[in-house]
């Protein structure tokens, strides 16, 4: 593995996470402790509907009902897979992911990361910092910066706010879509039918329509800046895309909702050029990937 220096990776910025002082691993570990039980309660935590939103939304603003809003989408995603439940696992994809959601420059928001039982190969955020990667999309990844590049697309989408523009979700505003606050404060079936038909528009994006190409490729560029600021191989991602692009079957939903391969490739080489990464070697961190992903 390179160091810091070999990887021109300044000091004081991130680095893969077992190169870190002693004291702020800790720190993530506590942290990651604390979700590596996602697995056993994130269809509880998702799935508070009802009283509880009704109870959190008094005084709501944007960033509440992003997060409030992205529990319910979320809910939806491990409604339709279910959880894969290994928490040694579930740690590790947190640890990964919790280094490279730091260059988020989102810090109110409390990202959380876990995995879907399903052999479909993707990766999926909701507003609000919910982001989960496939069973399938795991057994095509051969290192961990593939992994964290992964990871870092989904978050940029969560940092640039991809549905929540597109579906303007605001804690106030004139319209139902805007006022969140007034739709589910209001407690009446019609208001809160029209949280649910929002809902319903994000899940259709997720899984049907795909977000912006734009969207798409920003979030390609940012995964990219993301994970060689990281330490990681800054070619990670396109890596991983030229791979999985020959699995139709298992890419399918993948391939529906995004751009084609062939374009994020080309868009990921331009990235790299413009950027003078093409040649830049760093780590890809293979033997403790091979250690915590074993998935059957």
């Amino acid at each position: 593995m390179k160091n810091s220096q070999e990887s021109g990776v300044r000091s004081q910025e991130f680095k893969p996470f077992n190169q870190l002082p002693i004291a702020y691993c800790l720190i993530i570990s506590l942290f990651t402790i604390h979700f590596s039980l996602f697995a056993a309660y994130a269809s509880d935590d998702f799935r508070k509907r009802k009283s509880e939103t009704q109870e959190t939304f008094g005084e709501v603003d944007d960033i509440k009902a992003e997060v409030i809003f992205g529990r319910e989408l979320a809910a939806r995603i491990v409604g339709k897979y279910g959880l894969y439940e290994d928490k040694k696992l579930t740690r590790y994809i947190n640890l990964v992911g919790k280094g490279v959601s730091q260059y988020a420059n989102r810090p109110e928001i409390e990202f959380r990361f876990a995995i879907l039982d399903t052999d479909n190969v993707n990766a999926y955020a909701a507003p609000g910092g919910y982001v989960f990667v496939t069973k399938g999309a795991l057994k095509e990844m051969e290192d961990e910066a593939e992994l964290a590049a992964v990871l870092a697309h989904e978050v940029a989408h969560v940092a640039e706010r991809h549905i929540v523009k597109e579906l303007n979700i605001k804690g106030t505003g004139d319209s139902p879509a805007s006022g969140l606050a007034r739709v589910l404060g209001g407690g009446t079936d019609v208001m809160r039918g029209v949280f649910t038909q929002m809902v319903d528009k994000a899940v259709e994006i997720l899984f049907e329509k795909g977000l912006k190409k734009q969207d798409e490729m920003d979030s390609d560029r940012i995964s990219t800046m993301t994970i060689t600021s990281a330490g990681y191989d800054p070619a990670a991602l396109k890596r991983y895309l030229k791979k999985i692009s020959s699995d139709e079957e298992d890419t399918k939903i993948l391939a529906g909702t995004h751009p084609t391969f062939e374009d994020r490739i080309i868009g990921l080489d331009a990235v790299l050029a413009e950027n003078q990464l093409t040649d830049k070697k760093q780590s890809i961190v293979k033997e403790r990937f091979n250690e915590n992903v074993k998935v059957k």
